[in-house]
């Protein structure tokens, strides 16, 4: 078990706000940072996923490991994750169509885009195995199968040239926005939520600054003394939120996804923002961490079994949302969502370390 470290916390931090913003509409939504800027949790997910490979496959002293072994290590992570989603998305569509026989409303069918399923079952399990189908809500996850698919080339190329690897991951963001491409959905019309042709360059640049960091002390210089610029950027974002002022998409000059907000494309102003973010919190944890005791164990829990707490968070939050639909919502009813969600992701977090000791202190045969 890891230590406690201000990548596990905040990546903590990211799930407990996802699972929070993943009921639409409740109470304890206006208080998450998604209420007051450009970015939101999701950006801080992707980005801490590609700072994690890099520690993983360069260790904390810098080292690379073996080209081999890191390439076979994000292809199982890859297996890993793209497993989880599959379960994921069987267990949400089990909980649809129970929550419309149980409750007699067939409308329910509809929700999240699972109505294709119902419809058309032999189409749609075809594309859940591409994953060109997904549910609303549960469209993280295939995102990130495809980031740590490919993140083996980005890994491969950095270890001649971090700027090689940044270069060819800006390079295809910026065609990406240019040319709008992105995954098709099928069965059904539209493109993927998370278009992962842009979305890459976040979790490459993540890789990459870890690289930095552990080579020099440049960034960790530059960083402090950016830390006024992200407080503005952050500010900003506030009173962007505030104001709801936002680019009109028929407005803007082409290529239009180069000025607006866009999540789905990860556009620059959503990309600068989050940058800012970065800027103005990353020197909080050594604040926090010794102030904050048990919520910082907790989020460190999170973060070190996110794979299974996310997947876990992705049913509660609808469980959660199906609850209001059923009971009309209202501050004691989200008390008890979020409440018992948050219990939930503990467990969640506690059960997958636990059964990892309990594994490794059988003796081999």
């Amino acid at each position: 078990m890891r230590d406690p470290n201000a990548i596990d916390f905040w990546r903590g931090f990211a799930l407990v706000t996802i699972f929070i913003n993943h009921v639409p509409g409740n109470t304890f939504e206006r208080y998450t940072y998604s209420q007051y800027g450009i970015s939101d949790a999701a950006e801080l997910f992707v980005f801490l996923a590609g700072w994690s490979i890099g520690i993983a496959t360069r260790g904390r002293d810098g080292k690379p490991e073996p080209a081999g072994r890191s390439v076979v290590r994000l292809l199982a992570r890859t297996v890993e994750v793209y497993r989880a989603q599959l379960t994921v998305m069987l267990l949400a569509l089990a909980l649809i169509a129970g929550s419309a026989l149980l409750l007699d409303n067939p409308l329910i069918l509809e929700w999240h885009n699972a109505g294709g399923f119902f419809a058309d079952p032999i189409q749609s399990v075809c594309g859940m195995a591409l994953m060109t189908y997904q549910l609303g809500f549960f469209n993280i996850l295939p995102l990130y199968v495809v980031l740590i698919g490919i993140a083996p080339i980005f890994v491969l190329v950095g270890r001649f040239s971090l700027i090689a690897s940044l270069a060819l991951s800006g390079g295809l963001y910026l065609a990406s926005l240019v040319f709008e491409w992105n995954v098709p959905s099928w069965p059904g019309e539209g493109d993927w939520f998370f278009d992962p042709f842009c979305w890459q360059v976040l979790l490459v640049l993540g890789f990459v600054l870890q690289g930095w960091h552990l080579r020099s002390d440049t960034l960790r210089r530059w960083s402090r003394r950016l830390i006024p610029a992200g407080l503005a950027i952050v500010i900003l974002g506030i009173v962007l939120a505030v104001t709801g002022i936002r680019p009109d998409p028929l407005m803007v000059p082409e290529p239009r996804l180069l000025f607006t907000f866009e999540k789905t494309y990860l556009t620059p102003a959503r990309l600068l923002h989050f940058l800012g973010v970065l800027l103005a919190f990353a020197p909080l944890y050594a604040i926090l961490a010794p102030r904050i005791g048990p919520v910082g164990g907790y989020l460190n829990r999170l973060g070190r079994n996110s794979l299974a707490v996310f997947s876990m968070g992705s049913i509660l939050s609808l469980i959660g949302q199906l609850v209001r639909f059923q009971t009309g919502g209202g501050v004691l009813v989200d008390m008890l969502v979020a409440g018992s969600g948050l219990v939930g992701l503990g467990f969640t977090a506690w059960f997958v370390e636990w059964r990892t000791r309990i594994k490794s202190s059988r003796p081999r045969p």
